[in-house]
């Protein structure tokens, strides 16, 4: 793709100093951070450099978005910009694909850098040196001490539910093997008491009147 000569900074394959400088300025103001030093958004901005260099489009979008940036500035550098001041040009570009693509490379690649992973007390993936269980896994200390004593003031007294409860009841299919299993019974039942008033068995002698047929006999 040739552009016009006129805007020959497009055509440029890599960016400028200055135009890395306003990259990683855009990249701080964009995710604020006081405690990150600078390394992570400097290789962050690098980074987005990186990617657009694979794409004409982006590259272009890219390279746009910084000339933009640098007008909106009012004869000023952006990096001399307070936080507020470029604060509120990046508002005002943020639905751009310019910003878009800023954005999007910066939360898949600044919150990945070890150095940021030291500032936020985070040690890194753990499996390859066996877990954290001995290396200080409870060892944070920028999150609050926990509360474990009892509270001082008495539970307040609820008193009774102001409404009844509703009977407990049991699904239709429970209630019918509950009475399937009920009519099992009374039916095993009356074969015993059946057994019982016919006497024994007249080949094996067995029943519930054996004893007292033998003793008769």
């Amino acid at each position: 793709m040739k552009l016009p000569a006129k805007y020959p900074s497009l055509n440029a394959t890599k960016l400028s100093p200055d135009a890395m400088r306003t990259l990683v300025r855009i990249v701080r103001v964009a995710f604020p951070h006081p405690g990150f030093p600078d390394g992570p958004y400097e290789r962050t901005a690098k980074k987005i450099a990186d990617e657009a260099s694979g794409s004409t489009w982006f590259r272009i979008e890219l390279t746009q978005g910084l000339a933009t940036i640098s007008a909106a500035a009012d004869g000023r550098r952006f990096t001399e910009l307070s936080d507020d001041e470029a604060l509120k040009i990046l508002r005002s570009i943020e639905e751009t694909v310019f910003f878009g693509f800023i954005r999007r490379t910066t939360v898949l690649n600044l919150y990945d850098d070890p150095e940021v992973w030291e500032a936020l007390g985070y040690e890194g993936s753990s499996f390859e040196h066996g877990g954290y269980i001995n290396r200080g896994f409870n060892d944070l200390d920028w999150l609050p001490d926990p509360r474990v004593e009892e509270a001082e003031e008495p539970l307040p007294e609820r008193g009774a539910l102001p409404y009844p409860l509703a009977a407990k009841t049991q699904p239709d299919a429970t209630n019918g093997k509950a009475r399937t299993a009920s009519a099992g019974r009374k039916a095993d039942e009356s074969v015993v008491q059946a057994a019982a008033a016919a006497g024994p068995d007249e080949l094996s002698g067995v029943g519930p009147s054996s004893g007292n047929a033998r003793q008769e006999a």
